[in-house]
């Protein structure tokens, strides 16, 4: 494909491409027909979405893009022990994993017991101590005391912890990949078991709970009781969506639209304050969802206490909110200081082994287990490989990986795990998690980067950036931005648009913060354009365009509108650059 703006080499080494010639025409066909703006049109023709579909993919709603409950095996016998165990009034235990799908699950169970008038006993694992995952000692003891034990986003490879739970029932309501038997529960509602068809496989854990929820009200229905109100527990879905990386496809669409509209309404008082000590100024945005808010719901299952998150976003009480939400945001600025010294490390371990390989990965002695995961994402955006980073203590290790698109690294480290070259794994095609025994890490590496290789990842080239189109500055408007936020949302596997603006003069660039880059700019016809790139300053980009001398630029980026200081101004996210022709 023909680079866009001729861009074959930017400043941060990428080559740009614009969308396709059938891309074009269809957008034009949508603007024609529809009358909306062509940046807009542009951004439903990359989702192949056709003039007459535009107006429902604009507005999705629920209501028609909802799947039956009963779609997924098992949900009906789930929803039923549900209802059972309310209106028998038993003892009943959550056990949920540590990460914001787990957390904001737990929530959506808690919520919806508590407005039955039940209250449910939460277990969150410690991530060094217990590891991922429902375990025997834990299952066993609250069997001991609990009737029903119900496990979110974990459980479907957990025979030997299920089986543990003698004297209670227990119903798994997860989306990690399946094993090919099932484990000993009354039920197990996963999208990703072996037995479905795949039709659902994009769902997280708390959308996979949410439709239990469903079903469960729809049975209350039917024998005439009423159940509690679902919509307003959206904004869980999709906070889990997000922070989850769930592909924003389907129903995941109109389940994050939702849950954001809830959220702006600041009713959950867990959220209310979260927002407010990441000072979060407005209506968050998936962006904020993904960015802002998820890893300081993580913060307490990678290096604090585990329950915080599902604590936090269970609460009904705001001085318990926001006494959790300041301990969350001080343990976040302690990850960030412990990723950062894993992060240098495992970056050049990699770099030494090669990122041109079908796997990039580095194992560390004592790396912390909570940021493993994050390293491995920082890994896999500097190589576009997938990446596995390992942490090292005593006899064995525990790791996290992410995937890069295309490449299901899930269904590889279960196939290592069946194989025996891993003591535990799983996970989904865009992450996993996986423990490997000490002295067959080096193996255990060559085996899953031959696996990962014969599904074609080391044909994977550097990261193209991507553009929707080309702008000029005078055309991004608020306006204009809220119509493109309206086409979304926007995160994996729908990334948001970008844009180019050609052949534009830097009227002033100065650093701000403690490595971002603040540039204005025109292309000299019309009003001028601000633009922040973060991390960027000190960087190629940040000295291209500080010492530009007069030069021009094509400038490349995402849209968002501004409300800082009460004045509501259209800002471009930088994120590269190149030298115009002269």
């Amino acid at each position: 494909m023909k680079p866009f703006l001729g861009v074959e080499r930017s400043l941060t080494g990428r080559r740009w491409l614009g969308p396709g010639e059938e891309a074009m025409r269809l957008a034009e066909a949508i603007a024609q027909a529809t009358g909306l703006p062509l940046a807009v049109c542009g951004v439903l023709a990359s989702r192949g979405v056709s003039a007459h579909l535009a107006e429902g993919w604009l507005s999705p709603r629920l209501r028609e893009l909802l799947p039956d409950p009963r779609s997924l095996r098992d949900v009906k016998q789930a929803a039923e022990r549900l209802i059972a165990a309310v209106t028998r009034g038993e003892r009943i235990a959550i056990f949920a994993d540590y990460d914001v799908d787990g957390a904001a699950s737990a929530a959506l169970l808690i919520d919806w017991l508590r407005a039955m008038g039940l209250d449910a006993t939460l277990y969150v694992p410690d991530r060094i101590d217990e590891g991922y995952g429902p375990n025997a000692p834990a299952m066993a003891g609250l069997a001991r005391t609990h009737d029903l034990i119900v496990c979110v986003d974990a459980g479907t490879l957990s025979h030997e912890a299920i089986a543990a739970a003698q004297g209670a029932d227990v119903i798994v309501l997860d989306h990690h990949l399946g094993g090919e038997t099932l484990p000993p529960a009354l039920a197990v509602v996963n999208p990703n078991r072996q037995d479905e068809d795949g039709a659902l496989s994009h769902l997280c854990a708390a959308a996979v709970v949410f439709l239990v929820l469903v079903e469960a009200g729809r049975q209350l229905r039917a024998a005439g009781r009423a159940g509690p109100d679902l919509m307003g527990m959206l904004d869980l879905v999709a906070l889990a969506t997000v922070a989850d990386v769930a592909p924003l496809v389907g129903v995941n669409r109109a389940f994050v639209r939702q849950g954001l509209s809830v959220m702006a309404r600041r009713a959950r008082p867990g959220l209310v304050a979260l927002c407010d000590t990441a000072r979060l100024d407005r209506a968050p945005t998936a962006y904020h969802l993904g960015y802002v808010l998820g890893p300081r719901i993580n913060a307490g299952g990678r290096v604090g206490t585990a329950d915080l998150g599902a604590r936090l976003l269970a609460t009904a009480d705001p001085s318990e909110a926001a006494a959790i939400a300041e301990r969350l945001e001080a343990l976040n600025e302690e990850r960030r200081a412990i990723e950062s010294a894993v992060r240098e490390e495992a970056l050049a371990q990699a770099e030494a082994r090669g990122l041109d390989a079908p796997l990039v990965w580095a194992a560390g002695e004592g790396w912390h287990p909570g940021v493993v995961g994050i390293v491995a994402s920082r890994l896999k955006e500097a190589a576009n490989r997938p990446a596995v980073v390992i942490g090292l203590d005593g006899g064995e290790g525990k790791g996290s990986g992410r995937s890069a698109a295309g490449i299901d690294l899930g269904a590889a480290v279960h196939r290592l795990a069946a194989e025996g070259l891993l003591l535990k794994g799983g996970g989904h095609p865009m992450a996993a998690g996986l423990t490997v025994a000490r002295e067959k890490l080096e193996s255990a590496m060559e085996r899953l980067s031959e696996l990962l290789a014969r599904q074609g990842a080391d044909r994977l080239g550097a990261a193209d950036l991507r553009l929707s189109g080309l702008l000029a500055p005078a055309a991004a408007t608020p306006e204009l931005v809220e119509m493109l936020e309206q086409a979304g949302p926007y995160g994996a596997g729908a990334p948001a648009p970008r844009f180019a603006f050609a052949d534009c003069r830097i009227h002033f660039s100065r650093q701000v913060g403690s490595d971002h880059l603040k540039i204005g700019f025109s292309d000299g016809t019309g009003p001028r354009l601000e633009a922040i790139a973060f991390n960027a300053a000190t960087g190629p980009l940040g000295a291209a365009l500080s010492a530009h001398a007069g030069a021009r630029f094509h400038l490349a980026g995402r849209l968002e509108i501004n409300d800082w200081g009460g004045r509501r101004r259209v800002e471009l996210r930088l994120e590269d650059a190149a030298p115009a022709a002269s």
